[in-house]
């Protein structure tokens, strides 16, 4: 079982790379482009045989106690394969 889990700062946080990332589109020619958002992924398998309720559990608790930071950061947990 394979998942993912996207972790981007909270819409409320200040964003430096995307800000950059924006300004350099802009002076690239791509005017229409407004705001960009940085963030990260992650890809996690798991072993056979886990249950799918189980699995989801798991990866919510390590996706809030490990990949993401609370205060700053929120994620989304996405199943690609069974």
């Amino acid at each position: 079982m394979r998942f993912r889990v996207f972790v981007s700062l909270k819409p409320t946080v200040l964003d430096p790379q995307g800000q950059t990332i924006c300004r350099a589109l802009n002076g690239m020619g791509h005017n229409s482009i407004t705001d960009v958002r940085q963030g990260k992924y992650f890809d996690i398998s798991l072993a056979e045989g886990v249950a799918r309720e189980q699995a989801m559990r798991e990866i919510e608790q390590i996706a809030q106690d490990v990949l993401a930071n609370p205060v700053i950061e929120e994620y989304q947990v996405e199943l690609l394969e069974e």
